[in-house]
């Protein structure tokens, strides 16, 4: 900092080198009077005379002696300044004016960008919270309102004819709306919801704007942006930005902030729409692939229960069907089976099986033949995953239930007797869908009223748990819990393994299970009052 003479405060800048340094210097008195400025301060100062008090800034005008003062800082006009002040003899003091506006410009333009790269981070948290996409459209609506205009309205495509509408109003209420309009009407809003780059706000009139996208008691509409939602491939929709008439219009940097925006609320928007459509899609499949809801058929009780592998899972490999008997045959076909392996995959495949089987309902009186021209199907498919399964033939004759059991490879049914006693059928055979001729055993079983043939997959006797986690439930194990099912009704039998098939595995992993229970009633069936409905039994 240049040194003054004391004792000689006047002409003070003409004995020293202020005269020629790069800052604009001003000496003053402690009234405020300017003693002496260079050529700088006078150029930018040109009301500043010496001898005189400082008419402007006032900011440096009443700054005061360096005594008592600090670094000050104002504007002169549109420029900006920081004054440094330096002590002199005489109770004078040098200000050194340094120019900051370039530099306060770009810490203002730097703390837009963080703010605006703030905005853009939160609203990218907000928009990937869900998937659903009314709530996508709800959260984008909300926060252009909240950052970038006065009211917001989001618009995604549709082929109804109706475009549906979020509406964020000034006072910050979201609505759902569904417009009967064509995009046309609009200035810009059929560009967006086409893809197309966004107009300049600048060349969109505000008192285009229809009634239905304006909320009520917003006013007049000052300024209008339309931006498109980018999408996966294909647009998302639009995103309508209002300014009433007393706000500023939008800047071209705040244009591109709202296609920013757009662009992150686009994305959501696509992958929730994404979401969506895989879900009904998986939904349809996961209908046909679920094992269905079994019940009374000709007067035999059929219950079935299914549990798969895996707890996010809804499908698996094992499977069961009812089919009612037809005009080709005067017997009921229950199949229930297992395709080697765990979730979708193998849901797959026993989707091709029970598909199959139901083209062959026809041979359904032939066990043999049917299970034959099943392997071949399974053997010239470009699976090479086998199936084992269990074939039931019911009737009813009398009383009694008579059913024909044959075994491909799949553990023999158990038929429960009334008095407790378990016993295997004998039957037996090969998987399916490994060799080129395959083998079987149909055994013939009769059900008393009340006795139950129980049908089941390796995943009950293969359940590992126990006090230690490892032990298999075992064939001895459901045949005790079979025998203690003696007399009960087919949901029963069906709830009663699956209570404790599920007991000994806890939390343990476990492989897919499934249950079926085919029942002799115990007593007439009787039918509802409107003649269709299942009724009860009487003993």
């Amino acid at each position: 900092m240049t040194s003054f003479p004391a004792g000689s405060p006047t002409g003070v800048l003409g004995t020293v080198s202020a005269h020629t340094a790069p800052y604009p210097v001003v000496v003053m008195d402690a009234d405020g009077r300017v003693v002496d400025l260079n050529g700088a301060a006078g150029a930018l100062l040109p009301a500043a005379c010496p001898g005189r008090a400082l008419p402007s800034p006032a900011w440096l005008a009443g700054a005061g002696s360096a005594a008592h003062s600090r670094p000050i800082a104002g504007a002169v006009g549109r420029r900006y300044f920081s004054a440094h002040p330096s002590a002199l003899a005489g109770g004078a003091t040098a200000w050194w004016l340094v120019e900051e506006t370039d530099h306060r410009s770009a810490v203002r333009e730097l703390e837009a960008e963080r703010g605006r790269t703030r905005f853009l981070t939160a609203a990218s948290t907000a928009l990937l919270a869900s998937l659903n996409l009314d709530r996508c459209m709800e959260v984008t609506a909300r926060l252009a309102t909240e950052h970038l205009a006065d009211a917001a309205l989001v618009i995604a495509p549709t082929a109804t004819g109706k475009l549906p509408v979020v509406l964020c109003d000034h006072r910050g209420t979201v609505s759902h709306d569904a417009v009967a309009v064509a995009p046309d009407d609009m200035p810009g809003l059929a560009e967006a919801l086409r893809g197309f780059p966004p107009v300049p706000s600048r060349w969109i009139d505000p008192a285009s704007a229809p009634d239905w996208a304006v909320p009520e008691g917003f006013g007049a509409v000052g300024s209008l942006a339309i931006t498109p939602l980018p999408g996966h491939g294909v647009p998302a929709g639009a995103l309508i930005l209002l300014r009433r008439a007393q706000q500023a219009a939008f800047t071209d940097a705040e244009e591109t902030l709202a296609g920013l925006f757009a662009a992150r609320a686009g994305a959501a928007m696509s992958a929730a729409r994404l979401y969506a459509e895989q879900n009904t899609i998986s939904d349809i499949l996961m209908r046909e692939l679920l094992p269905p809801t079994l019940r009374q058929v000709e007067g035999v009780e059929f219950a079935g229960g299914y549990r798969p592998s895996g707890n996010t899972e809804r499908v698996g490999g094992d499977f069961y069907d009812v089919h009612p008997p037809g005009d080709d045959s005067p017997e009921t076909l229950a199949v229930l089976g297992d395709v080697a392996g765990k979730g979708l995959e193998a849901a797959v495949l026993t989707g091709r099986i029970r598909n199959t089987l139901h083209a062959l309902l026809p041979l359904a009186g032939d066990h043999a033949r049917l299970l034959r021209l099943l392997n071949n199907a399974m053997r010239t498919s470009h699976h090479t995953r086998f199936a084992t399964l269990v074939l039931a033939s019911v009737r009813r004759e009398e009383r009694d239930v008579v059913l024909r059991l044959t075994s491909a490879g799949h553990p023999a049914p158990l038929i429960v007797r009334r008095d407790g006693s378990v016993e295997e059928a004998d039957t037996g055979g090969t998987l399916i869908g490994v060799m080129p001729t395959i083998t079987s055993r149909t055994a013939l079983v009769r059900l008393a009223p009340g006795e139950t043939c129980l049908l089941y997959t390796d995943g009950v006797t293969e359940a590992r748990g126990g006090p230690l986690g490892d032990t298999f439930f075992g064939e001895q194990r459901l045949k005790r819990a079979a025998a203690e099912c003696a007399g009960m009704p087919a949901q029963a039998v069906v709830e009663r393994i699956q209570m404790l098939t599920s007991q000994w595995i806890g939390g343990g992993r476990h492989d897919d299970i499934a249950v079926m229970a085919i029942t002799a009633p115990r007593g007439t069936h009787l039918s509802a009052v409107d003649g269709r409905t299942r009724g009860r039994y009487t003993a």
